[in-house]
């Protein structure tokens, strides 16, 4: 047995590789996840110790079947993350990944509010470095804005936990009604987190600008966090059904029309989300379950998206879907791998999207909300057009873009294959996917009625996109900008500050030339009394006398001190 809490693992690792020269570097990225995995297997959480600050109990671990889940789910996302990275050896890439991982780790074994709290600081932190480390001429811009979100986020916790901790209420993750300011303040940490719409913005920012292993690392863990904290916390919440059902919804419309293709999966990623946060709105087991399962199949087959388009930007410095084509001919070991990502978010049947999201479907219609299911539906169909046909299409098909870069070195192959064999094995063989669930799953995802019911969904989609395209009626892949809620703080608020500022400068032109006034009024009026011409100047009685009161003005003056003292 073991008593080392999994998130010092990969900070042990992350300082061993800050220190250890390149040729070892690689090695230890890819070990630490393995020796986190064996001390969770083999780790007694009663002989984990507390921590204590000043009158607040910090617990580093508290484990149980939810928390157990993300665990596992983030130690094979981190290895798989640090296979795929092993073409570079980036210093300051590496050591953020792993202190990543641990923040992740910190997070979902936390026990109180407070610790939660630090962790979710540590994830802003060691993300941020993923979107710099890429070094692109935006790149420090990006990053500020990124964590100006998501510091907003951790105060908005924060408050939330000063005020439960003034109350009296107490810091523990226990379940929260929202019904108080600390709840609502909460909340919205956790909808930041989420991308909820309307705070979804740092999303479609940020992930498109990291590195190709940035974007894969934080597509599996920041948001994820946001989930696991969502279920432990506000399980049953009823909004949630109705925010997570917009968040399955306005994403495709924009993916439709987007040309970068990581920002693509980006809003495919809020899709995915606002599945998530309808299971837990319902609150039911089988709700539950569903969102939990699918977001550890999310984690896989989003990672295998992302892996696949990150290796297509490593050889061709490329992401537009106008700019690529064609390059299923020189790069068909990643085509093939992409395609089985999306089979996996389209929910094929015997891919893993398929065993899990058709979970939180089952429970939102037996808990009879009609219209949120024709909701999610509409959603399942608009996935497969953006992400499930839209990304490899594009990327290796469409038309020839006369692109011939050499195949996805083997690194990021070997990382794409285990996602994607994860994937297959998940949809195939649901069982221990379903074993570590939080509650005990009565479900049976083969079915003839949901396998003919899944086939047609996607056959008709298909059919759809088709005709679409035979018809010219498809949006086409043309480069531009699209307008989202990031537009706010990327284009308006800097513009509406550099007015607002200007409009202070003219503001203060009167009152400048008003001080301006005074202050030669008053010198005036000093030149006029005690000058070399002035009045107290011509009559030595009177220049004596106000010299004199002077004096003893002062003199009374430094005795009150002096007393004081």
């Amino acid at each position: 047995m073991t008593s080392v809490a999994p998130f010092l693992v990969f900070l042990a690792g992350a300082a061993i590789v800050a220190l250890s020269p390149s040729r070892l570097r690689p090695i230890i990225l890819v070990a630490t996840p393995v020796v986190g995995a064996v001390n969770l297997w083999f780790l007694d959480p009663a002989v984990i110790p507390d921590a204590a600050v000043m009158d607040i109990v910090l617990v580093l671990h508290h484990g149980d079947r939810l928390s157990h889940l993300f665990g596992w789910l983030f130690h094979l996302a981190a290895l798989i993350a640090a296979i795929y990275s092993l073409h570079t050896n980036d210093r300051l890439q590496q050591v953020a990944a792993l202190a990543y991982a641990g923040c992740a780790q910190g997070a979902v074994f936390a026990g109180d509010l407070v610790t939660l709290f630090l962790f979710w600081e540590g994830l802003a932190l060691t993300s941020a470095a993923l979107i710099l480390a890429r070094r692109a001429p935006g790149s420090v811009r990006t990053t500020l804005r990124y964590l100006a979100v998501q510091v907003t986020s951790g105060l908005l916790l924060l408050a939330g936990v000063t005020v439960l901790h003034v109350d009296g209420a107490g810091t523990g993750l226990s379940v929260m009604e929202l019904d108080g300011t600390a709840a609502w303040l909460i909340f919205l940490a956790l909808g930041i987190k989420c991308g909820f719409p309307l705070l979804h913005g740092w999303i479609i920012d940020a992930y498109p600008e990291a590195t190709e292993t940035g974007t894969v690392l934080m597509s599996a863990f920041t948001t994820k966090v946001g989930i696991y904290v969502l279920a432990r916390l506000f399980p049953g919440t009823e909004e949630l059904i109705w925010i997570g059902a917009v968040m399955t919804m306005f994403p495709i419309f924009y993916a439709v029309i987007e040309n970068d293709l990581r920002r693509v999966l980006s809003y495919s990623l809020i899709n995915q989300l606002g599945f998530m946060v309808v299971g837990i709105g319902v609150g039911t087991e089988m709700a539950i379950n569903g969102a939990v399962s699918h977001a550890f199949s999310h984690v896989l087959y989003k990672s295998l998206l992302f892996m696949s388009m990150g290796a297509v930007l490593y050889r061709t410095g490329r992401m537009g879907g106008s700019e690529l084509g064609g390059l299923h001919r020189t790069m068909p070991a990643t085509t093939g791998l992409c395609i089985v990502g999306a089979a996996s978010i389209s929910a094929f049947p015997l891919f893993s999207g398929f065993v899990s999201k058709a979970m939180i479907m089952t429970a939102v219609i037996e808990e009879g909300h009609d219209w949120v299911w024709l909701a999610l539906l509409f959603a399942s169909a608009g996935v497969f057009h953006h992400a499930g046909i839209k990304i490899p299409f594009f990327a290796f098909f469409a038309h020839d873009s006369g692109l011939r870069p050499k195949e996805a070195p083997p690194s990021m192959l070997v990382a794409m294959a285990v996602a994607a064999a994860a994937c297959i094995l998940i949809g195939v063989w649901p069982g221990p996917l379903y074993s570590m669930l939080p509650y005990a799953v009565h479900y049976e995802p083969y079915s003839w009625s949901h396998v003919i019911a899944q086939c047609q969904l996607l056959f008709f989609s298909a059919l759809a996109f088709t005709l679409l395209k035979l018809y010219r009626l498809y949006p086409p892949e043309l480069p531009g900008v699209n307008i989202d809620v990031d537009w706010c703080y990327r284009w308006l608020l800097p513009r509406l500050a550099r007015q607002a500022l200007w409009l202070a400068g003219e503001a203060a032109v009167p009152l400048r030339a008003a001080s301006l006034a005074l202050v030669a009024g008053a010198t005036d009026v000093g030149r006029r009394w005690g000058g070399p011409s002035g009045i107290l100047a011509r009559d030595p009685v009177t220049g004596t006398a106000s010299l004199v009161v002077l004096f003893v003005f002062a003199l009374v003056l430094v005795l009150h001190l002096v007393h004081g003292l």
